[in-house]
This record gives C-alpha cells, structure tokens and sequence, in this order.
C-alpha cells in the first residue's frame, strides 16, 4: 500500500506514544522506497535506501517502530541481535545469516499469498481425503454410513474435534549445523527416494490445515515463489539490528572480546554497504534492502563504531526517555494499551476492571519516578508496576462466580505499593 508519511505517522500513533522524530525519519525511508520504484530502472538501479540508526534507552518503541512499519506495508522484516554474530572465524553465527533468514521470510509470505490463490482449487480435494477419513471413523460403530451426510457435518464444522488418522507427508525435520543454519539432509535425496508417508492422528480441524498446506503446494511452482521471494526480499526487504551498541568496544578497549567486536562490525559492512549473499534459493543482492540499527548507548556512542559503518548509516535519531505523560497516554491511547490488555484477561474470569483517572496518573508519576531513580527501562516499566497492581485480584479470580466491577482508583494504587511510597519519602532528605 502507498502510505504518504503522514499517513505512515498516523497509523505508528495507534501503537507507539512519542517519538515524532523516529516515525518521520522511517515514514520518509519507506515513502523514498515507492518514490524509487515509479523511476525508470536505470536511475532505480542508482539509488540505494538511506539507511537508520536510533538510539536511546531500552523500552521507549526502537523495536515496535520497526515491527509496526514491516506491518503495516507488508514488507519481509526480520528482527536480529547484533551481540548473537560472531567475527569469521570464530564458533557462532556469521552476518550473512540475516540476510538467510530475510529470504525464509520473504518465502513464506510468498508461499502464503500462493497458497489463498489456489485454495478454491484444492479445497474439493481436502474435503474428499477429509470425509474418507471420517467414514473410516464411523465405519467402527455405525454399519450404514452417508458420505453425503458426513459432508453436510463437515462443513457446517460438527466435528471439528473429532479425532480423525489421516496419510501425510513425511517431511524430514532440518537439523541445526555449525553457525546456526538449518540443513534437512531428507531433502537432498529428494530425487532419488519417492516421497514418504505416514499416518497421523488428528483432530479434523488440524487436519484441514495440515492436508491444505500438502495439496497446495503440489499445484504451487515452487521455483517462481523463490524468484518472486527473492525479488521481493532484494527490494522491500527490512533488517533491523537490534543491540548494535554491545558489539562496539570503547575507544580505549584493546582486550581479546573487543577485537572480536569490531571483528563483526567489519562483516556487518559489506552486508550493508551491498554484497551478494548465497542462499538455498538463489543468490540474494542487498544492495537494496533497508537497515535499521538501534541501541541504548550507555557505555559507548555511535562516534565508536567503525567509520565506515557509520557512513552506512547517515540517518541518526536519538528517541527520548518517556515522561510521566507519555506513560499517561500509553495506559489509555493506544490499540493495545496495556490497561485493555489486563481488563480483556480478566473478563475471562468474570473480572469487570475499571481504572479512575486518578489511578491512571499515579501510575504514570510512579512508572516516571522508578525510571528517574533507578534504571530507565521505557514503558516496560509498566508491566512491572501492572503485575503487582493486579497481582491479589488476578489470584483470587476463579471465574466461578458472576461479573464483578473492580474499581482502582489512587489509594487503592496508593494501598498496593505504600511499602515504595515511603522510600521516596525517604528520598527527600539524603543529601
């Protein structure tokens, strides 16, 4: 979809509270992505996406920015952690993995979009294997069985529960080889060995899921879904770098760990500077695909990284820490606020809560005031304060008994956590 940016800030304030910086810097990064595309392919093939780098403290939406945009675009993403890398040579995952797993992504999507396109087709085929194993059920204790009867109560789902043995493919599970990457060693002898099978019991509802997937993909060409999964990883393909800070030493760090560092930031350049990486369904260009680097920098700044690596990245966004405000709107404002998430897991247990706005500010002021003293941990601060809010009421709802409206208001905020009232009363006189 063509989001202006304003369009793509609008839709990140439904999730994300603040950081108007942030949003505009992705939002114009995402909107120069469709700009580049309506080019001729000779000035396409000039202009590279400018690439990201946010820092600031942990649990203020780095991650959510770039998960919310993925999203909202429907563009392959994937989430990595630069402290998992190691530096060639050394025992662990090398860089070029990301782009491995961008491409695995890229294919299940594809697969995905394949597999609604011909599932009109081949759901006739899965009813019939689905009724057969049915009347093979009922074959058991009911002498006269009605095909046409058991497709009536298929599709009206009677018995979506009902354990049914259906034959499926036998696929070989892939094995975790040196460097974390995954090798199914059943499919290199795909073409020498027919395809086995085995019966598995199931209920109906879990068989129609599995038995879709099979009968798809025997009609899908699966060599067109890896090219247009490729193309599609090249061109819309996001990798955000989560922890980018702990792989850069300090400027003064000589010690072994560091080396290695540094090590890994040399082999994250070419990655995003454009190389071509080898994978298992083709050969992938990143010269395209768009970076997006975040880090808390505490100990170290983004001047420690190599130059090179900073030259990579020439958007700089520092987001801020939350205020008490901004923790006022996350408990109200947002799609998921984390006050509709605990009232929608209590009505499970017949729990009406109801949150005054005098508790939602001393909430706020508090999550604003932990920050400030001790560690600043953003809105996950929140939970931490929610789950002990609501730690009695969660206990003691059994859901046996009929609605109740529970009512928090300031003191009963003020009651649960008087014990920590009273250590920043204490606050006041040291000096």
């Amino acid at each position: 979809m063509n989001y202006t940016p304003k369009q793509i800030v609008t839709e990140l304030d439904k999730y994300i509270i603040g950081q108007t910086k942030a949003k505009k810097a992705v939002a114009v990064a995402l909107r120069n992505r469709y700009r580049r595309s309506r080019l001729s392919p000779e000035m396409r093939s000039e202009i590279t996406p400018k690439n990201i780098v946010m820092s600031g403290p942990t649990g203020v939406g780095k991650t959510e920015i770039a998960r919310r945009l993925a999203k909202l675009v429907g563009a392959p993403f994937v989430k990595v952690e630069a402290t998992k890398y190691t530096e060639v040579g050394y025992v662990g995952r090398d860089v070029e993995s990301m782009v491995r797993d961008l491409v695995e992504v890229a294919v299940r999507m594809v697969k995905d979009n394949k597999k609604h396109e011909v599932e009109a087709k081949v759901m006739p085929l899965v009813e019939n294997r689905l009724v057969d194993a049915l009347f093979q059920n009922r074959r058991v204790t009911t002498v006269e069985v009605n095909r046409d009867m058991l497709f009536e109560e298929l599709h009206s789902g009677k018995c979506e529960d009902e354990i049914v043995e259906v034959v499926v493919l036998d696929t070989p599970k892939p094995i975790m080889a040196l460097g974390g990457n995954e090798i199914s060693l059943g499919s290199m002898f795909d073409g020498l060995n027919p395809p086995k099978h085995k019966k598995k019991k199931m209920t109906v509802k879990h068989a129609r899921d599995v038995l879709l997937q099979e009968e798809s993909e025997k009609i899908i060409d699966m060599d067109n879904v890896n090219e247009e999964a490729i193309a599609l990883a090249e061109e819309q393909g996001i990798i955000f770098i989560d922890e980018i800070d702990k792989i850069i030493g300090k400027s003064q760090a000589t010690n072994s760990a560091d080396v290695s560092r540094e090590g890994v930031q040399r082999d994250i350049l070419p990655i995003v500077e454009g190389s071509t990486v080898p994978t298992k369904y083709g050969n992938v260009k990143t010269d395209f695909i768009l970076f997006i680097a975040a880090g808390a920098f505490h100990v170290s700044k983004m001047e420690d990284m190599i130059p090179e690596l900073q030259g990579r990245f020439p958007i700089r966004v520092e987001l801020e820490s939350l205020t008490k405000d901004d923790f006022k709107k996350i408990l109200t404002t947002p799609k998921n606020a984390v006050t509709v998430q605990y009232s929608n897991l209590l009505k499970v247990d017949n729990i009406n809560l109801v949150f005054k706005e005098d508790a939602l500010d001393e909430i706020a002021e508090m999550a604003a005031r932990e920050n400030e003293t001790s560690e600043d941990l953003g809105a996950r601060r929140l939970h931490t304060i929610m789950e002990a809010l609501l730690e009695d009421v969660s206990f003691n709802a059994t859901g046996e008994h009929p609605m109740l409206d529970i009512l928090i208001d300031k003191n009963y905020v003020l009651s649960v956590f008087k014990d920590r009232q009273s250590k920043y009363d204490l606050k006041k006189y040291v000096l």
